[in-house]
This record gives structure tokens, C-alpha cells and sequence, in this order.
């Protein structure tokens, strides 16, 4: 495949970093010839034919030292990957739903500590499962009741169908809870989920599901407005995220991305063994269910976004909360979010049942909607303790490490993200770049 790359315009690097940089032009930068070798990389990823293309974002000390883009957004039309294509978030859309979610705690609408049935009164009875399969399932009482808590770090009980792990995400596949291509409305899931007994006692173990849709649904209840109009008026729209919604309006369709899969049978399959390098259209952008708004607003995978805007989001964490003006929470609530929150201060391998999961394992935790990183050593990729990320199942993925200051995006479209370990090796690349370090 033949491939094209560009790097963006200096106009476009002032429209993605506007003011408000951490540190003065004193600040050390990365170093440039290191930087390369992610050109390098992702051209030789491109012309594999691994990846249709990518944008990558890095910024550090407040100002942009990386910005790039790679290859196509649609491989079929030749039309190249630039600064303002859009992409399909999936679960890149969970850290927004957390902050959302968190804004209405610190307004003293609701706490970490009740139970996620003082909501959801339908899911006061809900079971753990015993043995069985839908609609007859076995079940028993759990050791607590689920908590907020427990939707924001994924320790609910919850589970996604894709796990292909049990009787019960059997029971969301047949439900379509959860999947890729969403399904029903935000009521019907929590009545579904209402007959579905629970994987485990919530608290147990950790589990990567549903629960920030769950969170999404909660923002709406308790904020008195539809779950997306509270983030257009809350955060996107303060922030100057534009591009960011649950749909890809007619004006912005020739900026959408194509999805692709790197399964041989073209779809979603996180646990598939074989890949053979090359790519299957698995969403059309001119006909994809994303341009039209959905009937499911799922808090968990359902926004498009640009990498611009995500960066916008990334600097309002990484300041603390606030950026330009605007604050989304305060920096006391985000170091609680981006804290370790896991039963006992344990990592994920302690506490996983996931067959899958947007994460490395080994030396992280969880916090209140993104994975932090405890033990750098443990992961075998260098990194800082406290550095907090979160990725989607189209291998978008973004980290930001407060110590260094730094911000990094990444942006492509090819199912599953378990494919080709690109975030690992450009996490590698980036931290190599680092010259002067704050630890």
C-alpha cells in the first residue's frame, strides 16, 4: 500500500495548542532525532499495510513537540489521514463520561459511597451467578451492594459480551449490551441488565464492562437533562471541543475516518489468535451508524472526536482540572480519579477476571476511570508512577504523565486494539525521547 504522510501546518499546531502552555520556551524539549524514530515507525506500520494511517499528538511543558500525520483515513478513496479527521473514540469516550460523572459529585449530587440502586431501583435484587443460562439462571445473594464506586473503577459485577468467558456475557451478546455497533436505548440496556445476574459480588474482582455506560445513564438521571446535551454544555462547549459528539454531522462526513479490522473475518474480536497483516474495511465513513445521532448515548464507546479535541480534554487533566478559563473539576477530585482505587492497593492482575481489557496489567492499577501506573518496573515499558491513560477499541489511545508534564495521542482506526502492540512501542518511543526528566 502506498503510503502518504504530512506533517501538520504551523497554522494547524496553533489551532491544536492554544495558551496556557505549563513552562516557558526554557523548558527542556525531546529530543528531535529520537522523536524520528516514531516517524520511522509508523511510516514502516503504514506501508505494511498493519495500520491505514494515524495522527499522533505529543506535547510536553505545555507546548507541541510532536505532530504528525500518517497515511490515509480511507485507504479505499486514497484520501489522506490530516490534522482535522475525525475518529471513532469507543472507549476513549469513558475518561470523559468519568469526569462528567465526577462533576456531579463534587456538586454534592450524588456520592462515591451509595448504592448504585438508590438510582437504579430496578437492580436493588440484583444476584451473582451460580450456574445456568438465560432466563434461567441460578443466582445468590452478593457479599455487598454495588456501589457508585464500583461503576467508575469497573469492580461492579458488570461485565461485555465479547469476553466469551461465561454463561452471563453469553447473556449480553444475545442482548447485544455493549456491542461495538450499539443497540436499543440507555433504558432498555438497564432494564436488560435488571435480568442478568451479576459475574461476582461487586468489590471482588475487576472487570472490564458495561459500567460506564451505566455512569452515562446516571449523568442523565441525576443531572435532569439528556446525558449528551450535559456534556455539550458542561464540556465540550466550554472547552471548545467542537468536534466532538455522538454523531459525524453531513458537514464534518468527508473528515470521518474508515474503520478497518485486522480479524480475517472483518469484525471485532479481541481474542482472536490470527492476524495477517493486512486490513478489512469494518465501517464504511459513508455509511457508518455514527452519522446519524444514536438511539444508545453510550457513555462507554459512543463519541467521535479529532485528536485536536482530545488533546483539549488531556491539557484540562493535566492542569489540574481547568484549562483557559474553564474548570471541569478540582485538582483535588482529579488526584482522587487518577489515584489507584483498587481493594487493598492491589494491581490488575490481583484483581482481574478480564479476558481483555484496554491496559497492560503488571504494575497498574485503576482509579476513577482511567488505568494509573503504580510500578513502572513491573510493566517493563518506561513510564513515571502516577501516569494515568486509557484506550479504544480502534487502538486510539491517549497517556498523560503528570511528573514529565507530558501528553501523548494517538490516533487510528483498526479493530481490535489487541491487534499489533503499537501503543507499547510508541509509549517506548516517546519516554526514550525524554532528555531531562523530572524523577
Amino acid at each position: 500500500m502506498r503510503m502518504v504522510r504530512g506533517a501538520l501546518t504551523a497554522v494547524a499546531c496553533l489551532a491544536l495548542v492554544t495558551s496556557g502552555a505549563a513552562r516557558g520556551s526554557d523548558a527542556p524539549a525531546p529530543s528531535p532525532e529520537k522523536l524520528e524514530r516514531i516517524t520511522a515507525f509508523f511510516n514502516d506500520e503504514v506501508t505494511s499495510g498493519r495500520i491505514p494511517g494515524a495522527a499522533i499528538l505529543i506535547q510536553q511543558h505545555g507546548k507541541p513537540v510532536y505532530l504528525k500525520t500518517f497515511g490515509y483515513r480511507d485507504v479505499t478513496t486514497k484520501s489522506p489521514m490530516r490534522p482535522d479527521t475525525m475518529f471513532a473514540l469507543h472507549s476513549m469516550t469513558k475518561p470523559i463520561t468519568s469526569v462528567a460523572f465526577m462533576m456531579l459529585v463534587e456538586e454534592g449530587k450524588v456520592a462515591l459511597d451509595e448504592p448504585v440502586a438508590k438510582y437504579i431501583p430496578e437492580w436493588k435484587n440484583l444476584g451473582v451467578f451460580v450456574a445456568g443460562t438465560a432466563p434461567a439462571f441460578l443466582t445468590r445473594a452478593p457479599t455487598r451492594p454495588m456501589q457508585i464506586v464500583d461503576l467508575l473503577r469497573h469492580t461492579s459485577g458488570l461485565t461485555y459480551g465479547f469476553q466469551q468467558r461465561s454463561n452471563v456475557d453469553a447473556a449480553y451478546r444475545e442482548k447485544k449490551i455493549g456491542e461495538v455497533i450499539k443497540a436499543g436505548t440507555l433504558d432498555s440496556m438497564i432494564e436488560d441488565l435488571a435480568k442478568i445476574p451479576l459475574e461476582f459480588s461487586p468489590g471482588e474482582a475487576w472487570n472490564y464492562s458495561v459500567s460506564t455506560d451505566v455512569l452515562g445513564y446516571l449523568v442523565g438521571k441525576i443531572a435532569g437533562m439528556p446525558f449528551e446535551q450535559f456534556l455539550k454544555e458542561r464540556i465540550f462547549k466550554p472547552l471548545g471541543m467542537n468536534d466532538t459528539d455522538f454523531f459525524v454531522p453531513a458537514d464534518k462526513v468527508h473528515r470521518f475516518a474508515a474503520c478497518y479490522s485486522a480479524d480475517p473475518q472483518g469484525g471485532f474480536n479481541p481474542l482472536a489468535a490470527e492476524r495477517k497483516g493486512t486490513l478489512t474495511l469494518q465501517d464504511d465513513p459513508t455509511t457508518s451508524s455514527f452519522l446519524s445521532p444514536p438511539s444508545l448515548v453510550s457513555g462507554g464507546g459512543g463519541l467521535c472526536s479529532t485528536a485536536a479535541d482530545y488533546l483539549t480534554f488531556c491539557r484540562a487533566l493535566l492542569n489540574g482540572g481547568e484549562l483557559g478559563g474553564v474548570r471541569l473539576l478540582g485538582p483535588k477530585t482529579l488526584k482522587l480519579m487518577a489515584s489507584n482505587h483498587l481493594p487493598g492497593g492491589v494491581d490488575l492482575p490481583a484483581m482481574s477476571r478480564s479476558m481483555f481489557a484496554e491496559a497492560a496489567y503488571n504494575g497498574i492499577g485503576f482509579g476513577l476511570g482511567f488505568a494509573v501506573t503504580m510500578h513502572p518496573a513491573q510493566t517493563l515499558i518506561a513510564g513515571s508512577p502516577g501516569e494515568f491513560n486509557w484506550g479504544g477499541a480502534a487502538t486510539t489511545s491517549f497517556f498523560i504523565d503528570p511528573a514529565e508534564e507530558l501528553i501523548t495521542i494517538f490516533m487510528t482506526q483498526v479493530l481490535p486494539s489487541s491487534a499489533y502492540p503499537l501503543r507499547r512501542e510508541l509509549r517506548t518511543m516517546v519516554y526514550a525521547a525524554i532528555t531531562e526528566s523530572n524523577l
